[in-house]
């Protein structure tokens, strides 16, 4: 791999892990510190590689420079006489003879800096904000393109974040118990917001929207590796997560356009994800606490099933029904409608979206002109016009357009 592609790929899956665990060494409130030094052992990486070459072992090379950029800066500390007494990581202050940077090292403390982004004085799109950044290693312009928001919004919401973290937490260590459960919710929603950015946006940068996915799924995947954070819930949760993924090679054409579900090729489905996640779906099933995430991944599970068999659909009904019940959203609530539309036809799915009364939505306009094309393309004609007005991105405009096309030439023909 060259340098121009390893050392951003590095920068991706390494800059978070560096992070946290210097930070845990350093403490809190040093956590721009640990983010600087972090930077630094890249730019070295930047500067030496291309004339020595690559190292042996890339990643050995990263962190032996990262222990050493933190020694040094700690010994600057203890030379000045600054603060070492906040630093906390000796009761003397004294200098630690290693940095642990060992693979469950990383992910323990991965995990504590989770929990530590999760907390309630922490705002949630604060935390989704942090955890990008902290946590995958994502600039500030990915982040304001992953979250769709300005540079400038989203330098405030980490300087806010931080600013809470710092109070709330002088060292990097896990709540207790009680809090870590009272904690894990907003945990699992960081975790659900991050991947629904990845998984959900209609953004032309398809591989930055893939990796806020994948980040998510590696996350959820560390809560699963200890014993206090792999509760059913959680397994849900990636479950949802795995059935997701799995349709991700099938989404778009070889332009970046996207296809919709009922047009993919199956063939291009990730068996291997769909597995995963009926292996965690099962796993989910322990205990006696139904959430939504039980109920998504199931719904999930049932859309990586191509056949559209009356059993399918009649399945995916009694689930939206109940998680309606248990957790209401809009949208949530216009997805079900198709689902009724399958199972019952598309008159009473018409009456059933009409209900919602979504009109400023551009997916209930496209719902409805779906639900509107056999029996009434004129109506269907009139919905696709309202939703290309209300879409807010370009692919989302070019399929609804595509649509339009393809229904307008069908009553040309007739």
């Amino acid at each position: 791999m060259e340098n121009g592609i390893l050392i951003p790929h590095l920068f991706r899956t390494e800059f978070g892990k560096i992070t946290v665990v210097l930070t845990r060494y350093l403490g809190m409130d040093h956590l721009d510190i640990a983010e600087d030094l972090s930077m630094e052992t890249f730019t070295k990486a930047l500067e030496h590689w291309p004339h020595q070459g690559v190292p042996e072992n890339p990643r050995a090379w990263l962190y032996a420079v990262a222990k050493n950029q933190a020694l040094n800066w700690l010994k600057r500390q203890q030379n000045q006489r600054h603060i070492l007494h906040s630093l906390n990581i000796r009761e003397q202050c004294q200098l630690p003879e290693e940095i642990n940077l060992s693979d469950d090292y990383i992910q323990d403390s991965q995990l504590r800096m989770l929990f530590a982004i999760c907390h309630p004085s922490i705002g949630t799109l604060d935390q989704v904000s942090l955890a990008l950044r902290i946590l995958c290693g994502f600039g500030i312009d990915e982040i304001a393109n992953a979250l769709l928001a300005s540079r400038e919004a989203v330098n405030k919401r980490l300087f806010r974040a931080k600013q809470n973290l710092r109070s709330s937490a002088g060292q990097l260590e896990y709540p207790g118990q009680h809090e870590r459960r009272a904690r894990m919710g907003s945990v699992l929603t960081t975790l659900y917001l991050l991947f629904n950015e990845g998984y959900y946006s209609e953004s032309e940068d398809c591989i930055m929207r893939e990796d806020l996915a994948m980040e998510a799924i590696r996350l959820c995947y560390l809560l699963i590796t200890n014993p206090e954070t792999n509760l059913p819930e959680t397994n849900a949760l990636l479950a949802l997560m795995c059935f997701h993924a799995s349709r991700f090679p099938a989404r778009k054409d070889q332009n970046g356009h996207f296809i919709l579900y009922h047009l993919q090729n199956e063939s291009l489905w990730n068996q291997e994800l769909i597995t995963q996640g009926m292996y965690f779906l099962n796993q989910a099933a322990q205990g006696d606490r139904l959430t939504r995430y039980h109920l998504e991944a199931s719904i999930a599970y049932w859309h990586t099933q191509k056949e559209d068999t009356q059993l399918k659909w009649e399945n995916i009904l009694q689930l939206y029904n109940h998680l309606l019940t248990l957790h209401y959203s809009p949208i949530a609530a216009l997805n079900r409608t198709y689902a009724v539309a399958k199972v019952y036809g598309n008159a009473t799915g018409r009456m059933e979206a009409e209900k919602l009364g979504l009109t400023n939505n551009p997916y209930y306009c496209s719902l409805l002109a779906s639900l509107y094309a056999d029996d009434q393309p004129e109506r269907s004609l009139q919905l696709l016009d309202q939703a290309i007005l209300l879409s807010g991105t370009d692919p989302e405009r070019r399929l609804l357009q595509e649509r339009r096309h393809s229904l307008l030439k069908h009553l040309v023909e007739d």
